[in-house]
């Protein structure tokens, strides 16, 4: 039977704000017994669920070769997002003159048989570190740790983000957290937010012609790449069609009315070139980030001011079909008005490229 036990380790509570953060050092080997990876999924109903990176087994082996060596040291804290079963005792202390530390005992409550969805304690920083220490042929490790109590669990997806800011995270991860996350975000992320709770929903929701297309950690077969429909859905929301849904104050927006918008037109784009809408971004350029990207510039001219519920109209239709002469997504040739010409897959996913394109598409739209 798996052991039940009390976990009292001495820790430093240290004041930052409102907010309350723990130091205290733990055996490296018992982590895992009460702490959990909450790795990045989508559940039947489409909910995000954790916020971790799968494991990199290859990192996981080099620091563990590390720490077998001799003289091994890991002297970053790992970062612990706990719940509210966890406790602090505070512990009697001389007066010092510094009120924002008081030491004590932070109290963890560990059952080995819980299911990590149970397990009082995330990991939201170190989980490569964490599963060296405990793969490791040592019968203990200390490491430093850090931990603080989570309000919920965006406000654990919100701190993850904000720990790892400094760090190279995949962006298609930043992309899945961000509509799900609580709190102050750096101007760059919170930018991002709505785009990127668009895009999930686009997604994820059911309909529509991006539902399943995007790839994602929790859409791996998706082939339209992530980045080029934020950027598109960014531009548009604070320069495009969909700003009129859009509170510039507080960055909030009518959500329900800018996916109408969006399912509309490029349902159309998708009826009109279907063929090239079916194939992945190697084959057509339509679902290539610059065909992406363009067909978004096309969407803020052609309904620019024009209400959701207006968007699925003869105007557009015959706008989007009247790009079908000049287009060459899967094959042939694009022709451009100062005579330059690329074969149909050599237009690449750069600025200047997408600009040309937009360009045209745009000024063949328009007439």
């Amino acid at each position: 039977m798996a052991d039940r036990y009390e976990l009292r380790l001495p820790a430093l509570e240290v004041r930052q704000g409102d907010r309350k953060i723990y130091c205290f050092a733990v055996d490296g080997k018992k982590i895992h017994d009460f702490a959990a990876v909450s790795r990045v999924r989508r559940d039947k109903e489409s909910a995000l669920q954790g916020y971790q990176r799968p494991e990199v087994l290859s990192h996981i082996r080099g620091i563990r070769r590390y720490l077998e060596s001799d003289n091994a040291m890991l002297p970053n804290a790992l970062v612990l997002a706990f719940d509210d079963s966890v406790t602090f005792e505070t512990t009697a202390r001389r007066s010092t003159g510094v009120e924002y530390s008081i030491p004590g005992e932070l109290v963890i409550s560990v059952d080995e048989s819980l299911p990590d969805e149970e397990k009082p304690a995330l990991i939201v920083d170190g989980q490569q570190r964490s599963a060296a220490i405990r793969d490791a042929d040592l019968a203990e490790f200390p490491v430093a740790a850090v931990g603080f109590i989570a309000d919920n669990s965006e406000d654990q997806r919100s701190q993850f983000i904000l720990v790892n800011s400094t760090k190279p995270l995949p962006k298609g991860l930043i992309h899945e957290l961000l509509p799900e996350t609580s709190g102050h975000l750096p101007p760059a992320y919170a930018r991002k937010r709505l785009p990127a709770q668009l895009m999930t929903r686009l997604n994820t929701d059911g309909q529509g012609p991006f539902y399943g297309r995007i790839a994602s950690p929790t859409s791996p077969h998706g082939n339209i790449k992530d980045t080029a429909v934020l950027r598109m859905l960014e531009h548009s929301l604070f320069e495009g069609a969909l700003y009129q849904y859009r509170n510039p104050e507080d960055g909030s927006g009518d959500v329900d009315r800018m996916l109408q918008h969006l399912r509309s037109y490029w349902t159309i784009v998708k009826e009109t070139f279907s063929d090239a809408w079916k194939l992945p971004p190697r084959q057509s350029r339509l679902t290539h980030g610059a065909g992406i990207q363009a067909m978004g510039f096309v969407m803020d001219t052609l309904t620019d001011g024009m209400p959701a519920e207006d968007v699925d109209c003869d105007t557009v239709r015959n706008a989007i079909l009247g790009l079908m002469p000049i287009t060459a997504w899967t094959s042939g040739m694009w022709r451009f008005p100062d005579g330059e010409q690329r074969r149909w897959n050599g237009l690449q996913n750069t600025p200047n490229d997408i600009r040309l394109l937009t360009d045209l598409l745009v000024r063949a739209g328009r007439n």
